[in-house]
């Protein structure tokens, strides 16, 4: 593996010495993986220290895109850690498809149910995941969820920021260090929205059609059955000129969105909860 770790400021290497040592220390451990930059950094960690004492785990369900469940079986094959698929129910729970305010709670709760039988079931130590320091800052009811479920999140536990994690993956030479943040399809829905397996597929289908043409960064929020598109504010001259406007929303509408838009604020994360 090709590696700059000479690029890192001295706070990062020690970081980076840290929780190396920390992990080794563990002898084994699973990890929570979506195939994220955060939770990756931490399975590469996991198996450069532990090997096949390490296993990383992803819940599957309708809210996980099928491309992102394609990356995260890719990249875990590029580190070489040992990766397990396992279906999460959470969309069968009233907690989670009514979509309240805490619904990542829910979330957490039935993927760590998983995750710590498994981690017993297979003799494995403890639990880890990817919550690094910035994503204390949202609101993040899931991480309530993980802790009560024994869940370590080594990367806030040692200060990592997001800006952190990027700068350590790319010098660890990992392809995907600079992707943009991917949060689950669920998240495009306004709280009390019902979220079923439908409209999740809309809103799937309705993404991948954006990426093929380009955008890589961005959100269909869907309200009612109304597509309001968000992408990065720098990337609103080149919408205008990446697609035609009168296929889209045909293609839209094959899907069930009655009216597409486009959102002039901007893709802003966590938006949904000011």
């Amino acid at each position: 593996m090709f590696n700059q770790l000479e690029i890192l400021s001295d706070e990062q290497t020690e970081k980076l010495f840290t929780i190396r040592r920390y992990i080794k220390n563990l002898n084994s451990a699973c990890i929570a993986y979506s195939g994220g930059v955060d939770s990756t950094l931490v399975a590469s960690l996991a198996f450069e220290q532990l090997g096949n004492k390490a296993i990383a785990i992803t819940g599957v369900s309708p809210a996980l895109a099928n491309t992102l469940r394609e990356e995260a079986r890719s990249q875990a094959k590029w580190i070489g850690v040992k990766h397990l698929e396992i279906n999460t129910s959470e969309l069968e729970q009233s907690s989670y498809s009514s979509n309240p305010q805490d619904r990542c709670f829910a979330c957490k709760k039935e993927l760590h149910k998983h995750t710590t039988y498994l981690s017993k079931k297979l003799n494995y130590k403890i639990v880890l995941d990817g919550v690094n320091l910035d994503d204390l800052k949202d609101y993040r009811p899931g991480i309530e969820a993980a802790k009560k479920a024994g869940v370590v999140s080594p990367l806030a536990k040692f200060k990592f920021s997001k800006r952190d994690i990027r700068d350590i993956s790319r010098a660890l030479g990992f392809p995907w260090w600079d992707k943009p943040a991917q949060p689950c399809l669920s998240s495009r829905f306004p709280y009390g929205h019902e979220i079923t397996s439908e409209r999740l597929k809309m809103v799937e289908k309705a993404e991948e059609y954006l990426k093929k043409g380009g955008l890589m960064n961005v959100r269909v929020r869907c309200q009612g059955l109304t597509a309001r598109i968000e992408i990065p504010k720098k990337e609103l001259k080149n919408f205008f000129n990446k697609y035609n406007f009168d296929e889209l929303v045909k293609y839209f509408s094959s899907l069930g969105f009655n009216c597409t838009s486009l959102d002039l604020e901007g893709l802003i994360s966590g938006k949904l909860n000011r």
